[in-house]
C-alpha cells in the first residue's frame, strides 16, 4: 500500500548524471524489474507507489518497467515538499501576483487524474501530500487544501506523509475536513513509526481514516517488534479494518531517512522477521 519503484532527483540527475555516481538507465531498469519480478513470485499483485513531483515521478520509466513485470502499480498525483511549492508556482494562484487565477494545483492534480499524465496515457488513481517537523508551512498548507480540493472534485483517495513524532496527521486531518475531503479515503502515512496510542486512537474517531502501517523493515524509526505490537493492539481495540500494512521500500533511491537507508522492496521482503 504504499512502496516506491524510484526516489529520485530528477532535475539533479539529468543535469548531473554522474552525481554521486554515474546513472546507468538501462541498468537500474533491469534491477526494477528483477526485484518486482521477485515480489511478484512472493504473492505481490499490486504496490501503491506515492511518487509525485518532489520525489522525481517520471511515468514513462514505470511503464518501460511495467511492460516487463505482471504488477498492477498504481501511481499517484499531488507535491511531495515539507516547505515551500516550488518556484514555477510561487506566483500564481489566490492571493498572490495574479490574484485572479484559481489554484493551478488543483488544476493539474485534476487533469493526472481525469486525462492522465503528461502524454503517456496513463491515469493517477490517488492523490499524494505531506507535513513533516516543520509542521503548517504556508507551502505545505497550500499543497494540503489543494489536494483536498482535488479530492472533493474526483473522489480518489489521498495519502499523506506524516511525522508521527510530531502527531502531524492530525493536522492533516484538520486541514483536509476543512476542504470537504472524505476522510474515509485518507490514510494518514507513516502511523506506524509511532507507538503512542493515544495519538492513534485520537485520529480514529468518526469519520474514520486509514492509517499507514507502512514502514516496517525501517527499524532504525522504530522496531519491528514496536510496529507489530501495536498494530495487535489496535486491532484488539476494533481498528483491524482502519490500517494497511507497507514498507515505504523503493527499488533504487538517492535519498536517507535519518541516516537509514531505505532497503529494496526485494530486501524487505527477505527480512527475518517477515519469513
Amino acid at each position: 500500500m504504499h512502496e516506491h519503484v524510484f526516489v529520485l532527483g530528477t532535475d539533479v540527475r539529468q543535469n548531473y548524471p554522474d552525481y554521486p555516481n554515474p546513472w546507468d538507465e538501462d541498468a537500474r531498469v533491469a534491477d526494477a524489474v528483477e526485484k518486482l519480478r521477485e515480489c511478484k513470485a512472493r504473492g505481490i499483485d499490486t504496490i501503491v507507489d506515492p511518487t509525485v513531483i518532489g520525489l522525481g515521478r517520471y511515468i514513462p520509466r514505470i511503464q518501460r518497467i511495467n511492460e516487463q513485470v505482471d504488477l498492477n502499480i498504481i501511481v499517484a498525483t499531488g507535491l511531495y515538499t515539507y516547505n515551500e511549492v516550488p518556484f514555477q508556482f510561487h506566483y500564481t494562484g489566490p492571493g498572490l501576483a495574479s490574484s485572479t487565477c484559481p489554484e493551478p494545483l488543483v488544476e493539474l492534480f485534476v487533469k493526472d487524474i481525469r486525462e492522465g499524465i503528461a502524454d503517456t496515457g496513463v491515469k493517477a488513481a490517488f492523490l499524494k501530500c505531506a507535513i513533516e517537523e516543520q509542521g503548517l508551512t504556508p507551502g505545505v498548507e497550500r499543497v494540503m487544501r489543494a489536494v483536498g480540493q482535488a479530492q472533493v472534485e474526483t473522489g480518489v483517495p489521498i495519502t499523506v506523509h506524516t511525522n508521527a513524532h510530531t502527531q502531524s496527521g492530525l493536522v492533516a486531518q484538520k486541514v483536509l475536513a476543512q476542504e470537504g475531503a472524505d476522510l474515509t479515503k485518507v490514510v494518514i502515512g507513516h502511523s506506524g513509526d509511532s507507538t503512542d496510542l493515544d495519538y492513534l486512537c485520537a485520529m480514529l474517531p468518526m469519520p474514520v481514516p486509514i492509517l499507514g502501517m507502512d514502514r516496517f523493515g525501517l527499524d532504525a524509526l522504530c522496531s519491528f517488534e514496536d510496529r507489530v505490537n501495536t498494530v495487535v493492539e489496535l486491532v484488539r481495540r476494533g481498528y483491524a479494518q482502519n490500517m494497511v500494512l507497507a514498507h515505504d521500500a523503493s527499488c533504487f533511491t538517492r535519498l536517507v531517512v535519518r541516516g537509514a537507508q531505505r532497503r529494496s522492496v526485494a530486501e524487505l521482503e527477505l527480512h527475518p522477521h517477515q519469513r
